[in-house]
């Protein structure tokens, strides 16, 4: 089943295997280093060297506060909620998504407390706890999913899904798992329901009147999307570096904290693949399945983290930074591989399988498509393709 493609996304058109890939995702699937997550390094640097204190940190609190509420508002501009409705129907997709997302993310997390106090830190590991407890990204999925020739369209859904649903679930779970060690309260849930959902909720009511603007002023309203994180970073490491967050830190200690990410991305994209397999998708479904459901937003992570931590956020979101950059690394790899192999042949022998978990079998999942055929359609019968059943004519005589 195809979902199509949110009208809110106009830069992704599935479906995916069938067009050029965009000029975000191809930037992002050249480069080890996302110049965003740069800006973001550049940024704690920024903030280790001159901290917002006393009057100068309310003044980004509020900024930040504001930027963040704005960002979300846009969020609820942009999604169509016609398109939302409509990608409902591809609803084993988002609900493997969504499991992915918010139990086995977590039920991971819980297992690292046997790292404690060995590899990381009580206060490190309530950092990661809490980022097994995030929505998956928006961007960064589509943008690797298009990489990858998967389902733009179901990327696109799921990730709006699972944001939307983590405004609510992640404060709830953090209650539940972190509780009394990080002083959230029920209030904090409260707050991040009335900093994110609320200016989503008028967003989406608004929509008819500023969905217009917003998609003509994309690229202002991209500054703003990134300049949000970077005012919330700032805050967050500001406060951590009143706290003396570094000098809690030690080398050995970010070692291990980077060792165990590795390892839970390593089985989170496996798990996803893997099971994306078992339960039937075809590749390109698959492929949207990995890269939704093994990464973490920094866009919603940071905001909630300075409501529920409060001044200790810049402790709490450092195995987050470090997760994202990680997953964005990784997840390019991962992405430009299978785009050249499953390139040549499209919807062809992609299934022999070199997407997401390969089956040492090579079955296929789907009917065969015709190569290099736009509209996906089937083989047509007595009809092989190049390079299957028949041999290149000599040179100088013509094929029949």
């Amino acid at each position: 089943m195809t979902v199509r493609a949110a009208t809110a996304f106009p830069d992704h058109h599935p479906p995916a295997h069938a067009g050029p890939v965009p000029r975000k995702a191809a930037v992002l699937s050249r480069l080890p280093l996302d110049p965003y997550i740069a800006a973001l390094l550049g940024t704690v640097l920024f903030a280790a060297l001159l901290p917002a204190t006393g009057g100068g940190a309310r003044v980004a609190g509020t900024a930040a506060n504001a930027a963040v509420a704005l960002l979300f508002f846009l969020y609820g501009t942009r999604m169509s909620t016609r398109e939302a409705i409509d990608g409902l129907r591809h609803w084993r997709l988002h609900l493997t998504v969504l499991a992915a997302t918010f139990a086995v993310f977590p039920l991971l997390g819980l297992a690292a407390r046997g790292l404690v106090p060995y590899v990381l830190s009580p206060q490190l590991y309530t950092g990661f706890l809490f980022l097994c407890l995030l929505p998956s990204t928006i961007q960064s999925s589509i943008a690797f999913t298009s990489i990858a020739r998967g389902n733009v369209a179901a990327a696109v859904c799921a990730g709006s899904f699972s944001s939307l649903a983590g405004i609510m679930l992640t404060p709830l779970l953090a209650a539940l798992l972190i509780g009394g060690s990080a002083g959230i309260s029920g209030h904090a849930v409260l707050g991040i329901a009335g900093q994110l959902l609320a200016p989503f909720l008028a967003g989406q009511v608004l929509r008819r009147r500023t969905a217009r603007h917003v998609a003509e002023h994309r690229t202002v309203l991209g500054l703003v999307d990134r300049g949000s994180i970077l005012l919330v970073v700032y805050a967050a490491f500001s406060a951590g570096m009143a706290q003396g967050i570094w000098h809690q830190v030690s080398l050995p200690r970010l070692v291990g904290l980077l060792a165990a990410e590795a390892v839970l991305l390593a089985a989170m994209l496996t798990l996803t693949g893997q099971g994306a397999r078992r339960l039937g998708f075809d590749r390109a479904d698959r492929i949207t399945v990995v890269f939704a459901g093994s990464k973490k937003s920094l866009a919603a992570g940071l905001p909630m983290a300075a409501v529920l931590f409060g001044g200790g956020a810049g402790l709490a979101v450092l195995p987050l930074m470090l997760f994202h950059q990680m997953q964005l690394m990784v997840c390019a790899v991962l992405a430009k591989r299978w785009a050249r192999q499953g390139g040549a042949a499209v919807g062809w022998r992609d299934e022999r399988d070199d997407g997401p978990d390969s089956a040492p079998d090579g079955g296929s999942d789907g009917p065969a498509r015709e190569p290099g055929d736009g509209r996906g359609g089937e083989r047509r019968p007595g009809v092989a393709p190049a390079g299957e059943g028949r041999r290149p004519a000599p040179a100088g005589v013509p094929r029949r």
